[in-house]
């Protein structure tokens, strides 16, 4: 993630891997697949997780157009990791 900026709100300070909270393997105290995360400000990812100031489907939302901006950006500059599988968008919040 290094490098990018928050892909929710476009801030460059303190940009960390977010892994998704829905699917993916998650589960208590088990983090998602590496390949379902997005790159986001400690702000944007503690209104994601734990904010109050968002339905369960906004923060879903807004976890996905991240992790979609994430993707993209990644692949685009030909740095997504090797062994790490590109996911098919279609299958996030599953």
């Amino acid at each position: 993630m290094a490098g990018l900026d928050c892909q929710a709100c476009g801030s460059g300070n303190m940009v960390q891997a977010a892994h998704s909270n829905w699917g993916g393997g998650k589960g208590r105290g088990i983090k998602a697949d590496d390949n379902l995360v997005a790159a986001l400000c400690l702000k944007c990812h503690f209104e994601i997780d734990q904010g109050k100031d968002l339905t369960k489907d906004e923060r879903q939302q807004m976890w996905l157009a991240a992790h979609m901006g994430t993707v993209h950006a990644l692949t685009g500059a030909g740095v997504w990791p090797a062994d790490v599988p590109v996911p098919t968008m279609e299958k996030q919040l599953s």
